[in-house]
């Protein structure tokens, strides 16, 4: 119904809005998380084929300079994340979920088109990499704004019942871009030689990225925004800010860091990472980690919306608390395990047991942060917190592994994830359930 609050001023209610019927919910779904798997494959499409466009932006030194060089514009895109997340957090909350999400696909579709058609150091000189670092700025900002805006649009989105369910095609959706930027490469890697990679076939993902984004950004437009943001819009709501959101929901910020730190952690540290790890250490080849970890990538992906649908029954928080306290429990073993194993399927085996674990934690990791914040500071208090953990924490698992391999104290990276998902153990135990007292008020 629609009523008149105080001042006369006119509100709505979710009444007025109505329900989303069963087709409309699962469109705005499937759109929501469209520009989650297209922002995730351009993003890791760099990782991907740096080894084949690293000399045409850095011609001098050899291969390894060459991709440390890569590497470090790759870190720069991960510290613009915080940054995106707290502009287009505060852009959701004043302009709306559905704006902040066809913005956010512009900007990664800005830097990668960028890439895919910006000259080489041999045409332009020192202005190539220049270029390509401003390029992944812009591909870090939006990033770093998509998580926040996502969450929130699909968690309004998803309506009470099945909210875990439909919420967890949100980290779906990020593996998905992770499986298909990989796919991309095989299929090059099988049609092109290394000669035309290096030349010019490193720039086809990036071109198919900027296509993708223009399709997601066409079908978001014909989205409808979410009755929370409506509602409170109608109610004149000023929007969030940074000082708002911490002098109002300081606990809440702390809590939505530390899950996003133990959970981006042992993400970087089960998949990104793994593959390295099982070549490095567990001394498999490179061809055997990649199908390792790309067979683990599609068990996670087909595990998590069950988990998402568990989440609505037995609640999230059992969830989170079964995910970091047997996730700090097994990690050692499971780590040992691999170092040791001479078969691959042993070694798939205890990776996929690591990942099952996490997956409890991925699949309601969205709903229960944005269930956390009101309407006003949603997508800032979903977004910001979570940037904050993954920079300081995902980011650098993979340094801070191999710090304590050189050192000679491998073992100790176990022990340093063990102690982060265990923090984030107690950290859930302590929270509220958010499943029962959600501050989503609109199904």
């Amino acid at each position: 119904m629609v009523w008149t609050g105080a001042g006369g001023r006119t509100e709505l209610t979710a009444d007025a809005i109505g329900r989303l019927t069963p087709l409309a919910r699962v469109k705005a779904i499937l759109g929501g998380s469209a520009g989650n798997l297209v922002e995730w494959y351009d993003w890791f499409a760099y990782a991907a084929f740096s080894l084949y466009f690293a000399k045409a932006f850095f011609p001098k030194g050899d291969q390894t300079a060459q991709l440390l060089q890569t590497a470090a514009v790759f870190a720069v895109g991960f510290l613009a994340r915080p940054v995106g997340a707290w502009l287009m957090g505060v852009y959701a909350d004043r302009a709306g979920r559905k704006a902040a999400l066809m913005l956010s696909v512009l900007l990664m579709c800005a830097g990668s088109l960028i890439v895919a058609v910006v000259p080489g150091y041999r045409v332009i000189g020192a202005a190539a990499p220049a270029i390509l670092t401003a390029a992944r700025l812009l591909q870090g900002l939006s990033v770093g704004g998509e998580y926040g805006a996502s969450a929130t649009y699909m968690s309004e989105m998803a309506g009470k019942a099945r909210r875990g369910f439909w919420s967890s095609f949100q980290f779906v959706t990020l593996i998905g871009g992770q499986l298909t930027a990989l796919s991309v490469l095989i299929v090059l890697q099988a049609t092109l030689s290394k000669g035309d990679l290096e030349a010019w076939g490193w720039r086809i993902p990036f071109a198919i990225g900027a296509v993708l984004a223009v399709v997601v950004f066409w079908i978001q437009n014909g989205l409808e925004e979410t009755g929370s943001f409506r509602i409170e819009q109608a109610r004149g709501g000023s929007g969030s800010s940074f000082a708002g959101l911490m002098s109002g929901h300081p606990r809440e910020v702390a809590m939505v860091f530390v899950l996003s730190a133990a959970g981006g952690l042992a993400f970087y540290c089960f998949t990104t990472y793994m593959q390295k790890f099982l070549t490095n250490t567990a001394h498999f080849s490179k061809a055997a980690a990649t199908q390792i970890t790309a067979a683990s990538l599609v068990i996670y992906l087909l595990v998590i919306p069950l988990f998402g649908w568990l989440g609505d029954v037995v609640g999230r928080r059992v969830l989170l608390v079964a995910a970091f306290g047997l996730g700090a429990l097994t990690t050692w073993p499971i780590m040992t395990g691999i170092a040791r194993a001479t078969d691959p399927g042993v070694a798939l085996a205890l990776v996929c047991a690591a990942i099952v674990i996490l997956a409890g934690y991925s699949a309601v990791n969205a709903v229960v942060k944005a269930e956390l914040f009101p309407t006003p500071v949603r997508a800032l208090g979903v977004a910001l917190p979570y940037a904050l953990g993954n920079a300081a924490f995902g980011g650098t698992a993979e340094y801070v592994a191999l710090a304590f391999k050189q050192a000679g104290r491998e073992s100790g990276f176990y022990l340093y994830v063990s102690a982060v998902m265990a923090a984030a153990c107690l950290v859930a135990l302590f929270m509220r359930d958010t499943q029962r007292h959600s501050l989503i008020r609109e199904d």
